[in-house]
């Protein structure tokens, strides 16, 4: 439950950097913290969430859906 828990942080960690780099694109200024840092969090996370979802599957941590019809 906790491992579902930190992934979903994570989640939205990186729709609410990539929407706060939106707003300073949107709005053409350079105050505070530039785009490219905020997209680049974005991308750590989300190769976080797949390195962890990935470490979380190697240990049997977490069960995927089997394929339909198979």
């Amino acid at each position: 439950m906790l491992l579902k828990l930190i992934i979903i942080v994570l989640l939205f960690s990186i729709i609410y950097n990539l929407f706060r780099a939106l707003f300073i694109m949107l709005k053409g200024t350079h105050s505070g913290e530039s785009m490219s840092r905020l997209l680049g969090k974005r991308v750590f996370f989300s190769a976080s969430v797949l390195l962890l979802i990935l470490i979380a599957k190697g240990l049997g941590w977490l069960h995927f859906n089997p394929a339909p019809g198979l």
